[in-house]
């Protein structure tokens, strides 16, 4: 029964992430219909005919923009979602949650077989973008607390299957592409996949219950503290603990006076969660999806990006995440990791001197294709593991009463990441 619940929450990570990673490998996709205007003949990586205006300009920015609206409502609903849990029900919000993204992904794929004009369709998309992800914050928020009532194991669980989302997705498009089906068939098939994948994760949240191993560490919960909300009984507080309103409250309002586990080591913790995104979200995928071959294969060419850019992303990430299972250095150095994460800094002009189009600016130093997969491989290798680093060490920081007050201030931290880097993207396209 237990191996049944560890799949569950597997993929409910997995769906936790599959609206983000399917909307970013799919930028070839979105920037093609924002330059032809039509559905019928833009395919998955971004090859049309009938073309009017030249495929290289980017008028409407659109990397940038799905990067930011994507981070943005997952840093203000994270926050939101600490005041959420006291009046809504964890049901209401999970089940909710997933709704609403299968209704939106079900908008999205229902618009490839509809023909608008760019500037409507920009601004559709990036409103489906905008409510997605404040429904996967909620989602994300809400079912971390229920892990909380689980062994350490499950909470790996779920993160793996967060990991696999972004294989997944660009697994999806490749295949996509590779059926031999025209151009709108094939991007159909790509978004009814979310569709499918999301409405698996509601028919196991709606099974989960129903485990008797689940109910059994639910029940423990209880038993230690009755008199509070399901949440809090679900492990997102330990005894003796504040609750987030108590913790944010005090920061929004200007109070200095921090919880003892922020006077701690969390704070450099912290730091280094929010530097690991924001290099990384400043030029993935903003920068790095804009990165062509120059290869003469036609064929190369089409699937350079959705194999160089997500799915090695992607695998090398997972695989950087997976390391941390049997390796946690620098755990007994920590004055080393921000040294060590700051120099993830050098990819950031080293990627954006690849291939990138368009560009007025910056000289491009590495033409070949094999410097751009040569600089993601480390650059995604160590993404993943300075983000499981991060987020596995510091509960270890703190007293075991603490440890779940130190995720929430860990995962509030890797929004604001994420969302810098998103902002930081704007300005380093402007400077290609």
């Amino acid at each position: 029964m237990f191996h049944a619940v560890g799949i569950i929450f597997f993929i409910l990570g997995l769906g936790t992430l599959l609206p983000w990673n399917f909307f970013i490998t799919a930028i070839p996709y979105f920037k093609a219909r924002l330059i032809v205007g039509t559905s019928l003949t833009v395919g998955l990586g971004g090859n049309s005919s009938g073309t009017q205006r030249d495929p290289a300009r980017d008028e409407f920015n659109f990397n940038n923009w799905l990067t930011l609206l994507s981070q943005l409502p997952l840093l203000l609903f994270t926050l939101l979602n600490s005041f959420l849990y006291q009046c809504i029900p964890d049901k209401v919000r999970v089940l909710g949650s997933m709704s609403g993204i299968l209704l939106l992904f079900i908008l999205t794929a229902v618009l490839v077989r509809v023909e608008m004009p760019p500037h409507s369709f920009f601004s559709v998309t990036i409103s489906s973008v905008w409510f997605i992800n404040s429904f996967c914050a909620i989602l994300q928020g809400s079912l971390f607390g229920q892990l909380g009532t689980l062994p350490q194991g499950y909470s790996t669980l779920f993160l793996s299957g967060q990991g696999m989302a972004g294989t997944f997705a660009a697994s999806a498009m490749l295949l996509s592409m590779a059926s031999g089906a025209d151009a709108q068939t094939s991007a159909l098939s790509y978004f009814i996949t979310p569709c499918v994948g999301t409405l698996m994760s509601i028919v196991c949240y709606l099974v989960l219950p129903r485990m008797a191993f689940f109910r059994h560490y639910l029940e423990r919960s209880w038993q230690r503290d009755p008199r509070n909300e399901l949440e809090t009984k679900a492990g997102l507080l330990g005894p003796g603990t504040q609750g987030p309103g108590e913790l944010w409250g005090p920061l929004l309002q200007g109070d200095t006076s921090l919880p003892p586990a922020w006077e701690r080591v969390i704070w450099l913790l912290a730091l280094c969660i929010v530097m690991v995104f924001t290099i990384t979200l400043s030029v993935f995928p903003a920068i790095t999806a804009t990165v062509t071959s120059t290869s003469e294969s036609k064929q190369w060419s089409e699937f350079f990006t959705p194999v160089c850019c997500f799915l090695l992303f992607n695998m090398m990430d997972w695989l950087g995440r997976s390391v941390t299972s049997y390796c946690l250095w620098p755990e007994k150095r920590l004055w080393l990791l921000p040294l060590l994460v700051g120099l993830r800094f050098l990819f950031v002009p080293l990627l954006m001197l690849c291939q990138a189009e368009p560009r007025t600016r910056l000289p491009v130093l590495f033409h070949h294709d094999a410097w751009f997969i040569l600089f993601m491989l480390p650059f995604s290798l160590s993404n993943g593991y300075f983000v499981s680093l991060t987020m596995c060490l510091a509960p270890k920081q703190v007293l075991p009463q603490e440890s779940e007050l130190a995720g929430a201030i860990m995962t509030f931290f890797l929004a604001l990441g994420l969302s810098c880097g998103a902002g930081l993207s704007f300005l380093l396209k402007a400077l290609l």
